[in-house]
């Protein structure tokens, strides 16, 4: 597996987002299959791992904890904060919550939680826009002095608000979605991520399954369970999925020509963005696992990389990535519409 350059810490040029084996996806996997897809990952060279307090509501942290705690020294552990969930009559709802007291609770739970004594990357997983970004990030900056964690870092913000938290503490790496069909990245934010030296990790990188074909006909996205988040998302909504997958037939033949599975040329798209970029793909399935792995050892051609920038050209892809509640929620740059 490839490295690169994460803060102070090397990583395999692919890392793992953990979110899917607890959360968000409709019905969770198994224990035993999750514990054996983070082994699998493990082994086959993964030592970033990525979880959250949000996900599953601490369920997945304590999985991660459960199965990798053995294996701590191998792999650089990130965790999220400041997106939690709380307890409520229909089980827990999710809040957005950056107070300085909130974040250094939240991250004593997570340190339980992981069965470790240190964090390696512990993100901001929202900004709190009630709470000023200086405030938060010198709450995360407080727990690095006190050996809790051991870098900081941010998700779904913009360049703006990235050297402002910059200015109070080092910010190691910065999370958001970015994609062949999320390319709001582009904007800034990329950019000023190289310029200040940090990594920029790219969640949901394979459009939320959309470019691992997972979703490939009407019926397979009318099947997904009724607790499945993109549900609420536009870009699948009936019309707009359907205009989308108008993408796939030219996408699948780009693929199948660079001698790529879909998935593997979307990851390997984005490993050509830049040396700072990690993806960090999810799934439930080893066979998916080692299908994304393989694909750092893929290098898309000119010709390659000149035809997906047409097929995705901007305005391609129909439907914002969220919806108006959530989209007011995060601080990225967006495309005019």
């Amino acid at each position: 597996m490839q490295q690169r350059q994460l803060g102070p810490f090397s990583v395999s040029a692919i890392g793992l987002g953990c979110m899917n084996l607890s959360h968000a996806y409709g019905v969770p996997p198994a224990p035993e299959q999750a514990e054996a897809l983070l082994l699998a990952a493990l082994d086959a060279g993964i030592t970033l791992f990525d979880t959250a307090a949000l996900y599953g509501f601490g369920a997945n942290e304590e999985l991660v904890g459960r199965v990798l705690a053995p294996h701590r020294s191998r792999i650089t552990l990130a965790s999220k904060c400041g997106m939690t969930g709380v307890p409520s009559e229909n089980g827990f709802k999710r809040v957005i919550d950056g107070r300085p007291d909130t974040l250094k609770r939240t991250c004593e739970d997570a340190l339980r939680r992981l069965r470790t004594e240190v964090i390696d990357l512990y993100y901001l997983h929202r900004w709190d826009k009630q709470v000023p970004i200086e405030d938060s990030v010198g709450a995360l900056a407080e727990l690095v002095r006190e050996g809790k964690i051991r870098s900081i870092g941010l998700s779904e913000v913009s360049a703006t608000t990235l050297r402002r938290a910059h200015a109070v503490h080092p910010i190691a790496a910065l999370q958001t979605e970015y994609s062949l069909w999320t390319r709001n990245a582009e904007i800034a934010v990329l950019d000023a991520c190289r310029e200040l030296g940090v990594a920029f990790v790219a969640f949901s990188p394979l459009g939320r399954g959309f470019l691992a074909d997972g979703l490939p006909d009407m019926a397979t996205l009318a099947a997904l369970d009724g607790k499945d988040i993109r549900r609420a998302m536009p870009r699948f909504s009936a019309d707009n999925h359907a205009a989308n997958l108008a993408l796939l037939a030219e996408y699948r033949a780009i693929a199948a020509d660079a001698g790529s599975t879909p998935a593997q040329l979307a990851l390997a798209w984005l490993l050509t963005r830049g040396e700072h970029v990690i993806p960090i793909p999810g799934t439930t399935s080893v066979p998916h696992l080692l299908e994304d792995v393989a694909a750092a050892g893929k290098q898309p051609g000119v010709d390659t990389l000149q035809r997906l920038d047409a097929l995705f050209a901007r305005g391609a892809v129909a439907g914002p990535r969220y919806n108006a509640a959530t989209q007011t929620e995060i601080d990225t740059e967006e495309f005019a519409a």
